[in-house]
């Protein structure tokens, strides 16, 4: 049996995170053949799903928000496999930049991703909350490579990264050179929140990243696993199981996928009629629903 895992482009977080993930699979369950694939990130990868050409793809909060919704477009016949982990949104800057808030950064070149990431929709809901336009405000670039934009912060064609999350390794990339972390104050956050109420507020633990000191308070939401709607319901049980068995060895792998646990599957989840069938019959068997 071969399973198909779609990620994103490579240099970002959700290329190693789905590595980590197809490797613990067929760790536990060598029969079940998890292989990953590259795409141009969430905005692809569902349409990937709803046509079949993916069985699993990691799908950004605000783009599983909107697909399942259907804002913008119909709503999509997807269902959760797993929470990966939470995602605070912020800014890095290098160490000697004069910017010290968001609002800093207006008419500023700022990276704000691979054009196909969901990072970039949960840039436009949390500007669009501090009354900012990610266009209109600034000199917005979008990536083929989610993987340039470091670089292009630290040599000086860039004021700004925008990212997100633990362990992301653009954050990683320019923090290591001394970099600066921005997020909204908490002002900001509760005028985001005023106006797009499924955006929680976040916490980046202290250490998490290179200098990085004091814990750091932002919005933003969680990252699914999301399955395509023909991946059959016993190959999404046995899958469930592995990764149940397997998330010491997953933490291990990337400490970052700690919060891939069942139980945060259950809660990340609006409601349990959006988990895959297979999936729910996994966690009724745990105790969890």
């Amino acid at each position: 049996m071969t399973v198909v895992l779609g990620t994103a482009t490579p240099g970002g977080g959700f290329p190693i995170y789905g590595d980590a993930v197809a490797a613990t699979l067929n760790e536990i369950d060598p029969s079940l053949g998890v292989v990953t694939r590259n795409t141009k990130g969430s905005t692809e990868n569902v349409p990937l799903l709803e046509a079949g050409q993916l069985d699993l793809a990691l799908v950004q909060g605000e783009v599983a928000y909107e697909a399942l919704r259907g804002i913008g477009r119909p709503p999509a016949d997807l269902k959760v496999f797993a929470a990966m982990y939470s995602t605070a949104g912020m800014f890095v800057v290098r160490a000697d930049s004069p910017i010290r808030a968001i609002e800093d950064l207006r008419t500023k070149p700022v990276v704000f991703g691979a054009r196909g990431s969901g990072l970039v929709i949960l840039a436009r809901y949390v500007l669009d909350g501090l009354g900012l336009d990610q266009t209109r405000d600034f000199e917005a670039i979008y990536l083929d490579r989610a993987g340039d934009g470091p670089a292009m912060v630290l040599d000086g064609r860039a004021t700004a990264l925008w990212g997100g999350g633990i362990g992301w390794p653009g954050f990683t990339a320019v923090t290591s050179a001394g970099g600066r972390l921005l997020a909204p104050d908490a002002d900001g956050i509760r005028r985001i929140q005023a106006r797009h109420a499924f955006l929680k507020t976040l916490t980046v633990p202290a250490g998490s990243y290179p200098g990085q000191h004091e814990p750091i308070v932002s919005v933003g939401s969680w990252s699914f696993i999301m399955a395509s709607p023909s991946l059959a319901e016993e190959t999404a049980y046995r899958l469930a199981r592995a990764l149940h068995a397997g998330a010491a060895a997953l933490a291990q792998r990337l400490p970052q996928a700690a919060e891939t646990t069942a139980a945060n599957t259950v809660a990340a989840t609006p409601s349990h009629k959006q988990i895959h069938p297979g999936v729910l019959r996994h966690l009724r068997e745990l105790g969890l629903t």
